[in-house]
């Protein structure tokens, strides 16, 4: 009988391995979307710190709206120059922004989306309402810690900022723990780290710190009196609605 070569069984191995463990990375990381866009609807205050290099803070505020995955709405309160200032997210990655002194809401390019969300160190690709198994495709990398899963996300569209997002997942509850951004010259450059908690039903990140290595520029981002569930209109994510509607 022909013996069978170690480097073919290996072959062999890991052809039948592959479509599961790419099973599992897409399973894995669905279940992270489906946590994180699991209420009807949700309302929040949000609050905005930047923290520059030489850690002088500047604090924002903004009442969130947000229904299903794809419609989210910021309207900032403070400081007082910011009144006003609105983004729109909707779907078919579609974001608007508006100011009240030109009372003009703006559309954002697929070309400014790499750009600087309303100047936090997230990006309006960041803050898009796609999900991520929408956008980019996952491998599953090793992982020194059993309590949490690592995936490597690659950009689906060449229009992404990103050439690939290194996930950190907690294994048990699927909620992400760091996010590592690397841009499109493959260097590493930013990064998240998220606190889940839970509230009723639903785990929400509140809060999440985004930093800039290369800028020494962080963003924390705090979420208070959120609710879920409270039945919005989608009436309250339209352009008109953004462009009329004043605090």
């Amino acid at each position: 009988m022909t013996k069978i070569k170690p480097i073919l069984i290996l072959m062999i191995c890991l052809g039948c391995i592959s479509p599961t463990m790419a099973q599992s990375a897409a399973s894995f990381l669905k279940s992270m979307d489906d946590l994180m866009s699991a209420p009807l609807d949700k309302t929040a205050v949000v609050e905005m710190i930047l923290i520059d290099k030489s850690g002088k803070e500047k604090v924002r505020e903004a009442m969130m709206q947000q229904k299903g995955q794809h419609k989210k709405l910021y309207r900032y309160t403070k400081p007082e120059k910011q009144v006003g200032v609105a983004t729109l997210s909707l779907p078919d990655d579609i974001i608007w922004y508006y100011m009240p002194a030109l009372n003009k809401a703006i559309k954002v390019t697929l070309l400014s989306k790499s750009q600087a969300f309303t100047g936090t160190d997230f990006s309006y690709e960041d803050m898009s309402g796609s999900s991520y198994s929408e956008r980019f495709t996952p491998s599953v990398l090793s992982s020194p810690d059993p309590n949490i899963i690592q995936l490597e996300l690659m950009p689906k569209s060449m229009k992404s900022s990103y050439s690939k997002i290194i996930v950190y997942l907690d294994k048990t509850h699927s909620y992400p723990l760091k996010m590592e951004y690397f841009d499109q010259n493959k260097v590493y450059f930013k990064n998240a780290t998220y606190k889940y908690t839970k509230k009723g039903k639903y785990w929400y990140a509140e809060e999440v710190i985004m930093t800039n290595i290369k800028k020494k520029h962080s963003t924390k981002i705090l979420l208070t009196e959120i609710q879920f569930d409270q039945g919005i209109s989608d009436e309250e994510f339209t352009v008109e609605n953004l462009k009329t509607k004043k605090e």
